[in-house]
């Protein structure tokens, strides 16, 4: 389900063929796929480890403002998984 909006009920997971992964070559945490590989940022690394399929929006960004002790983050989460859902690295679950 990549079409409805995405709202802090929406249940962001992985999409088939990508695995999150810590490659200690790049030193950071990549998405892997058959094709290549994506290097993330530790930002985008640590939505996409809380993309489970089963967490909404909602909580995934109660977590990580609890993890870096930060504020305000809902709208940069939405915004993010909005561009990998674009991108396909990630898909909504009803």
């Amino acid at each position: 389900m990549t079409g409805a909006p995405i709202d802090a009920a929406s249940r962001p997971a992985i999409e088939r063929g990508f695995r999150l992964q810590w490659e200690a070559a790049q030193n950071a945490h990549v998405l892997l796929y058959p094709e290549g590989m994506i290097k993330l940022n530790g930002s985008a690394a640590e939505i996409l480890k809380r993309c489970n399929g089963e967490t909404a929006i909602a909580d995934i960004t109660t977590d990580l403002e609890r993890a870096f002790t930060a504020a305000g983050l809902y709208e940069d989460v939405v915004r993010f998984v909005q561009m990998a859902v674009e991108k396909r690295w990630l898909t909504i679950r009803a």
